[in-house]
């Protein structure tokens, strides 16, 4: 049977009933092998007086207990002030709207809010400053090698400067993971990343169609800046949304939500590629690739042919600006690529150079080509940081990708009662086309992977607290079960519940 309630704040997501009404019979079957024999057996027990061989009926009370939930009701404010951060970061109101712009620092302010109200409402939730799960602990080593390196920095300056705004990511991680507590805030920050990839696609394909290159190699620029303002890393961030739009349209059963997630995956398709990133369109096809394999378990052979069928008619209508910068027949494409390879090079000579902490965070283009960064999300960290902190760079996503396989392990018999499946399966698919697409950006220190591994510790955290409830749910049922068959078991033998035991009706 379907299971559509939609689910209140602060409410843990529970799993679908079919998979609870299964192990509800089973636990009926085991039942009848646990009650003790009827009298009248034949055995050693038939010495025995009857009210001596019936015990009492198990207490529901009494049924093994099982750890309270992992998440507990609070944080609302505390998320409201992510929520407000993120809308600020994204769409940088203050760049959109002239009469704003003096409110360049609002970011800032409200990040410092958030802590503000984050820090007291955990020590009374949980009494910790925060969760430590793998990957915060593996992020907060990471912080440290940073940290221990700025003494050692060719640039001193700039290492502390890029650090503390690393840690600013670092903060608002740890602030997400503790407070995205159920379904509907999760979407709620997905749907912030969703409209902003909206944005920024559509101004990119209007920018496209007018002839608005803003750069050299007559490519487009994104409608907001910051983050978003390098056309390779506009293509990233709609890399990393289309697999997960594509999951929600699989998830729900909405008609109209269906169409407005069909139109956003087609949106950001389109946007990818009029950027002409070449990092970001390798990037798209592994994340779409994985969602397609993922997704057609049992027609694998079907989605590949049908995956380079659509690839041979994509590249047959593409723009012949992106066809070219593949090709090489683009002399600054050409040129590009030749020049990034020589900085692969020198960076990964660098961080041979200096394996233990590298040159210093943000120092690398001290020692680069033409000042030039590495364009290179794995050698930026080992260069400037040591090859310890490239590996625990790695681990990092790898650890949330064993967090999503696994949900997604647990999940597939029941994925069409479970949007959890779905949506892990699309943020498996994101963080492999991020892993593709970061090896031609310096982007290990930007925002795009640390809400990404956010989103997949938030989504693990909530398939647990609802499984944690659906095992307290079947405990109880299981001891009302037993309690009721020795029940109708002492009725049938002619015995009645006493305050001192069960005793015969004509006693």
């Amino acid at each position: 049977m379907r299971y559509s309630r939609h689910q209140e704040d602060y409410e843990p997501v529970v799993r679908s009933r079919r998979g609870s009404s299964q192990r509800s019979e089973a636990v009926s079957a085991e039942v009848d092998n646990w009650l003790p024999r009827a009298v009248g057996s034949a055995g050693d027990d038939d010495n025995l007086s009857q009210a001596e061989q019936i015990p009492l009926a198990p207490n529901v009370s009494d049924a093994p207990k099982r750890a309270k939930p992992a998440l507990r009701r609070g944080h609302a404010l505390s998320y409201a002030g992510l929520f407000l951060f993120t809308l600020i970061l994204y769409f940088r109101p203050y760049e959109l709207f002239t009469s704003l712009s003096s409110f360049s620092s609002l970011a800032y302010w409200s990040a410092v809010a958030t802590l503000a109200i984050y820090f007291p409402s955990q020590l009374a939730l949980e009494g910790t400053l925060f969760s430590r799960p793998r990957e915060v602990n593996l992020l907060l080593l990471f912080c440290l090698v940073a940290l221990v390196g700025i003494p050692l920095a060719s640039d001193r300056g700039e290492a502390l400067d890029t650090f503390i705004d690393f840690v600013k990511a670092v903060m608002m991680f740890i602030v997400m993971v503790n407070v995205v507590r159920t379904e509907r805030r999760l979407k709620g920050l997905i749907f912030l990343a969703l409209a902003i990839s909206c944005v920024l696609s559509i101004g990119a394909i209007y920018d496209y169609r007018l002839g608005r290159f803003t750069t050299d190699e007559l490519r487009i620029t994104g409608l907001v800046g910051g983050m978003f303002g390098n056309p390779n890393d506009m293509a990233l961030h709609l890399v990393t949304m289309a697999p997960i739009a594509a999951a929600l349209l699989l998830m729900t059963r909405n008609p109209l939500l269906k169409l407005f997630y069909g139109a956003c995956v087609l949106l950001f398709l389109a946007g990818n590629v009029v950027t002409f990133s070449r990092g970001g369109f390798l990037g798209l096809i592994g994340a779409m690739g994985v969602l397609a394999w993922k997704m057609g378990r049992r027609r694998r052979v079907a989605i590949i042919v049908i995956s380079l069928v659509l690839m041979a008619g994509f590249l047959a209508v593409a723009p012949s600006q992106l066809t070219s910068r593949f090709g090489g027949e683009d002399q600054a494409a050409s040129g590009s690529a030749s020049q990034r390879q020589q900085l692969l090079f020198r960076s990964i000579l660098v961080s041979l150079r200096h394996p233990v902490l590298g040159v210093g965070m943000g120092n690398f283009h001290t020692y680069s080509i033409g000042e030039q960064v590495s364009h290179n999300a794995y050698t930026q960290v080992s260069a400037e940081l040591g090859l310890a902190a490239m590996a625990l760079y790695i681990l990092f996503m790898v650890a949330s990708l064993k967090r999503l396989r696994r949900i997604e392990r647990e999940t597939y018999p029941t994925r069409r009662d479970s949007r959890l499946f779905y949506l892990a399966v699309g943020l498996q698919a994101s963080l492999i086309g991020f892993m593709i697409s970061s090896f031609f950006a310096s982007v290990a220190y930007q925002w795009y992977i640390y809400y990404l591994v956010g989103y997949a510790i938030c989504l693990h955290s909530i398939y647990e607290a609802g499984k944690e409830r659906v095992g307290e749910v079947e405990v109880v049922a299981s001891a009302e079960v037993i309690g009721q068959k020795e029940r109708e078991r002492r009725r049938t033998l002619g015995f009645k519940d006493t305050e001192g035991g069960p005793q015969p009706v004509n006693g």
